[in-house]
C-alpha cells in the first residue's frame, strides 16, 4: 500500500484479487476449469467470465465507457446464470483474454477519474455511483468470487493459497492437515 494515495490503494486490492482468481485456473484441465463442483454449478471459468461483466458494467456503462464484455444474468440481459459458465464453443484463452481486455479497460477508467466522479448503474435503479464506491464494491465482489475459486481449487486437485509463492496456510504435510480436518469434524459432531 502506498499510504498516501487512497485511489492507489483500492487499485492495488482490486488487482490483487484479479491475479488471485486468474492464478487458480494455472495449470489445470479445460475439463477442470469449466466442472461444476457445488450443488449450484460453481466453476473456476465461469467466475472469470462473470467477474469481465461485472468489471464492464461498474467501470465501463457506469461511467459512459462501455465495453464488449458477457451480460450479466442479474441484470436481465441474458438467461439466468449464462454469464455463470462456459460454453464448449467458448475457449479459455478467449475467456481470460476478454477478462484482461475489460480489466485493462477498468484500469483507465480508474486512472482517468477522481474517486469523487459519479456515474449511473446502468440497470436496476438507475443509481448514482461514485467511482470510491465501485471500486470497493468490485474489490469486494472480486475477492468473494476469487474465494470461491480458492475451495473449487482445493476440491479438484488440493492446491491451495493466495497466490504464487504464498500459500497463506498454516504448515504441515498431508498427516498433519487431515488430523487437524478430524480435530474440526470432532469437534463439530460434540457441538
Amino acid at each position: 500500500m502506498t499510504g498516501t494515495d487512497p485511489k492507489a490503494d483500492l487499485h492495488l486490492y482490486l488487482q490483487d484479487a484479479r491475479d488471485s482468481l486468474i492464478w487458480k485456473l494455472e495449470g489445470l484441465a479445460e475439463y477442470d476449469i469449466r466442472r461444476p463442483m457445488t450443488p449450484t454449478g460453481t466453476n473456476l471459468l465461469g467466475l472469470v467470465k462473470h467477474l469481465t461483466g461485472a468489471e464492464a458494467m461498474y467501470f465501463g456503462e457506469t461511467y459512459g465507457r462501455p465495453v464488449e464484455a458477457p451480460p450479466l444474468w442479474i441484470t436481465g440481459a441474458a438467461e439466468p446464470n449464462a454469464d455463470l459458465w462456459a460454453r464448449a464453443d467458448e475457449t479459455r484463452e478467449q475467456i481470460v483474454g476478454a477478462y484482461r481486455r475489460v480489466c485493462a479497460h477498468s484500469d483507465e477508467t480508474i486512472d482517468s477519474l477522481p474517486l469523487d466522479a459519479i456515474g449511473r448503474i446502468a440497470w436496476g435503479s438507475g443509481a448514482e455511483v461514485t467511482l470510491h464506491r465501485s471500486l470497493v464494491h468490485m474489490i469486494a465482489e472480486t475477492d468473494r468470487h476469487a474465494g470461491h475459486a480458492d475451495i473449487v481449487r482445493e476440491l479438484i486437485d488440493g492446491t491451495t493459497g493466495l497466490r504464487t509463492g504464498s500459500d497463506n496456510m498454516a504448515a504441515g504435510d498431508a498427516g498433519w492437515w487431515a488430523e487437524y480436518r478430524s480435530r474440526v469434524e470432532r469437534a463439530a459432531k460434540e457441538a
